[in-house]
């Protein structure tokens, strides 16, 4: 979980295949108003998230009643968000890679063929929630390297 930018997709992936899990990439599941609005420029409401949050918890049940494990990449932003997908599932860990604003805005603004524009980047942190200390999350600098985050992850995943 994070803003965009700060290596969801990428961790995700490496993560899942680290573990052995379903790769979820929680972009693909957006409906495609919610990708026009996007790509417009247009923050996401809170409503118009319900939907993407529900197919996502759906997906992770999904896969679970099947016995296998799933690393989806979700922005995840607030605590309401998060809590709607523990709905799905309560066992759920939510890896929060932070990141500062300056950086994701870089790193937004060089990705090539995304619907995302850097220009939504400052609107995430505006409604960003950090996830609490009652909540089940590891906290990472998304500014280290890739491989040392999925490393990191993976040992404390692990364990839990």
């Amino acid at each position: 979980m994070g803003v965009a930018g700060c290596g969801k997709s990428i961790i995700g992936a490496r993560l899942a295949a680290a573990l052995d899990a379903v790769f979820i990439e929680g972009d693909r599941l957006h409906p495609p108003e919610n990708v026009a609005r996007m790509a417009r420029g247009e923050p996401l409401t809170d409503q118009l998230r319900e939907g993407w949050l529900d197919a996502i918890g759906a997906r992770i049940t999904a896969l679970a009643r099947e016995g296998q494990g799933a690393v989806a990449a979700c922005s995840a932003l607030k605590r309401i968000y998060r809590d709607r997908l523990r709905g799905f599932r309560g066992d759920i860990v939510f890896l929060y890679l932070e990141i500062d604003p300056v950086t994701a805005q870089r790193r937004v603004a060089n990705r090539k063929g995304h619907f995302m524009p850097a220009s939504l980047v400052d609107s995430q942190f505006a409604i960003l929630e950090r996830p609490a200390v009652d909540e089940r999350a590891l906290t990472l600098d998304a500014t280290r390297p890739v491989a040392d985050i999925v490393t990191e992850a993976a040992r404390v995943l692990a364990g839990s």
